[in-house]
């Protein structure tokens, strides 16, 4: 019998014309894997199949009705059949409004069911931007629409590679706009949202690192002035609210800093010079978390590899470091609370 204290787990299918069900077969045979958590598929159970017969792991699907029945045995891979594809159409590597379809009703689904309590957390396989707007689905990525699915929370991007554990104050935006985003009201926010996630990690009392926006942190305002501006006003509101925050600090350390265990979260302010940072430690390695939902979500740092789909190749560590992370925030949310 499945331990009724594992948290269950819905991942979703990704882009099924990508490498993200051939993934799951792999992650989902990971004995660290089911020693944590019970998970479950939620997408086409066909597509499931097909990708065991690439992969040759030796699993069977078992198709389930609800997400009680979950198991823990890595030789069966649960799965909560949406039947939104039809295997003899699927073309792997391509574009695909179908593919964008069933990807985006997998995630709809995922997050129904967290949000009823049946599952513990949402782990998003990799989808596609274009397949999903080709769907009519207009969506940056997964952290916009699971926002909507939530009904719009303020939320951040997290991603963990290891010991090292990065927030943003902006993502997926020009830099021009991302620049003007760096304010201390929205600097405050990802200051909360970075100390709340790090906790359910099991750090009770989080060192958080707030990177400069320019060179050297500004240099005194030698290279621009939203460090003393913005940036300082926002630290020292953050530390008068009991927060441990440091900097502002130069970007070209800060990670490498966090990295070392001198903070236990970096705050970087716009999307590349976080994600930079994190992808060096492997992209195949890196987790994603949305900060700020009602719900856990972790994700796959990486694309949906069309390029490999089919072929049996792709690398599971980034799921399973998903599988495995998910599993211990669902834990520590319930210390949290």
């Amino acid at each position: 019998m499945p331990s009724p204290t594992k948290p269950i787990l819905a991942v979703t299918l990704g882009d099924a014309a990508g490498s993200g069900p051939e993934l799951i077969t792999k992650g989902f045979a990971d004995p660290e894997v089911r020693s944590v958590c019970r998970p479950i598929v939620i997408g086409d159970a066909e597509v499931v199949r097909a990708a065991l017969a690439i992969t040759r792991v030796p699993s069977t699907v078992r198709v389930i009705a609800r997400a009680a029945e979950a198991g823990d045995d890595p030789a069966i891979i649960d799965v909560i059949d949406l039947a939104n594809l039809k295997i003899s159409e699927l073309v792997r590597g391509k574009i695909s409004a179908t593919t964008g379809r069933a990807a985006y009703d997998a995630i709809k689904r995922a997050v129904e069911l967290t949000q009823a309590g049946e599952t513990q957390a949402v782990v998003t396989s990799a989808i596609n931007k274009a397949a999903l707007h080709e769907a009519g689905y207009k969506y940056d990525g997964h952290t916009e629409l699971l926002a909507e699915l939530c009904g719009k929370p303020k939320v951040t991007m997290m991603l963990v590679a290891g010991k090292l554990r990065i927030c943003h104050v902006s993502t997926h935006v020009a830099l021009s706009e991302a620049i003007a985003r760096v304010k201390p009201e929205r600097i405050l926010q990802v200051v909360k949202l970075a100390h709340d996630g790090v906790r359910q990690l099991g750090i009770a009392q989080p060192h958080i690192a707030i990177a400069g926006l320019n060179p050297h942190a500004g240099e005194g305002g030698l290279f621009g002035d939203e460090e003393i501006k913005f940036i300082t006003p926002a630290i020292a509101e953050a530390n008068r609210q009991g927060f441990r925050v440091s900097g502002p600090l130069a970007g070209d350390t800060v990670f490498f800093r966090t990295l070392q265990g001198e903070f236990d979260c970096a705050i970087a302010m716009y999307h590349d010079q976080g994600h930079v940072a994190a992808k060096m430690l492997g992209i195949w390695q890196g987790v994603n978390v949305t900060l700020g939902l009602p719900i856990i979500r972790t994700s796959v740092e990486h694309g949906t590899d069309f390029a490999n789909a089919g072929k049996g190749t792709g690398d599971p560590r980034s799921l399973v470091q998903a599988l495995k992370l998910a599993a211990v925030m669902a834990n520590g949310r319930r210390l949290v609370k």
